[in-house]
């Protein structure tokens, strides 16, 4: 089993920054997938970022890319995700997940296989 806890969420202004952490503990094998999905209220869950972990590559939503950034730590088996110049519309329920796969490139939730308990994001005007 699996155990994600994840911080960092909170209440910004347009334009702030927040940086989100994922610690992954439990029965982990040397190359799987971290990702970030989100949540917005009568929205579905929607990919942000994944990283393959001991494996370099990244993937982001057209929607984050180049204001978000995923990055990691193989050692310590976690996960940031640093969300800059953010927006009204980043507002929402942040969910980290886990796949024991590689599966870089894919991008459903479906794919992952264990979840954390999410945290709020709200960005007001």
């Amino acid at each position: 089993q699996v155990q994600l806890v994840e911080s960092g969420g909170g209440l910004v202004q347009a334009g702030d920054s927040l940086r989100l952490s994922c610690a992954a503990s439990g029965r982990i094998f040397s190359t799987y997938t971290m990702g970030w999905f989100r949540q917005a209220p009568g929205k579905d869950r929607e990919f942000v970022a994944s990283t393959v972990m001991n494996g370099g590559r990244t993937d982001y939503s057209d929607s984050v890319k180049g204001r978000f950034t995923i990055s990691r730590d193989n050692v310590k088996n976690t996960v940031f995700l640093q969300m800059n110049s953010l927006k009204p519309d980043d507002t929402a329920v942040y969910y980290c997940a886990l796949s024991r796969f590689n599966i870089g490139g894919y991008y459903g939730a479906h794919q992952y296989n264990y979840w954390g308990q999410g945290t709020q994001v709200t960005v007001s005007s």
